[in-house]
């Protein structure tokens, strides 16, 4: 089942904030009218898990300068969270990164996002949702298999040129691309320039 095209499952539980506090009250409703890229991870104190979380914290300007939040989420307690956090990355930590890390410890997140594995963690999945909630992107990587950040960010670039110019992104459009009508004299147009 894809969450592709459908709205985004509406969630509220505790997350540890880029400040450090603990808000036991977190909604994914509060960020609706943003864009969101939410991605799920197995474990705190984990191998590939804090490379993941560290370089998407070194793009969080990209990110921000697109208008996208970034929203972490793990079947860890707040708790870990905030240790994770306040552990430095030469000690196995994450160190202060600055955006929310979600506590899944019911699992229902996870299971709702279509990321729970064998009912103890969630697979690296990541979805871009936006501004009205809609899922526009995902993608679901096994637990050795880590993301490329700068895919998300191209994937958000390809939806926000489609959503402003309305012609949509041929294979390996990068942002600065040439797009393409969405009819066949674009597309033989298009290939007759490109070929």
């Amino acid at each position: 089942m894809t969450l592709v095209t459908k709205q985004a499952p509406e969630f509220t539980a505790a997350a540890v904030m880029p400040n450090n506090a603990i808000n036991e009250d977190f909604k994914l409703a509060d960020y609706k009218g943003k864009y969101i890229v939410l991605f799920f991870y197995p474990l705190d104190f984990t191998f590939v898990c804090p490379s993941e979380i560290i370089a998407f914290n070194k793009k969080l300007d990209a990110f921000k300068e697109r208008g996208v939040e970034l929203i972490g989420v793990s079947v860890d307690s707040q708790f870990s969270h905030y240790a994770w956090k306040n552990t430095e990355p030469k000690k196995g930590g994450i160190g202060n990164i600055q955006f929310p890390l979600v506590a899944d410890l019911s699992k229902q997140i996870s299971k709702d996002y279509g990321v729970l594995f064998g009912d103890a963690v969630a697979l690296r999945g990541l979805f871009l949702i936006d501004k009205e909630g809609v899922v526009r992107h995902s993608t679901i990587n096994d637990l050795p298999l880590g993301r490329n950040v700068d895919e998300a960010l191209r994937m958000v670039d390809a939806l926000q040129f489609f959503e402003e110019v309305g012609e949509v992104c041929p294979a390996n459009w990068n942002k600065g691309d040439d797009g393409m009508k969405a009819d066949a004299d674009g597309v033989a147009s298009y290939l007759e320039k490109h070929a």
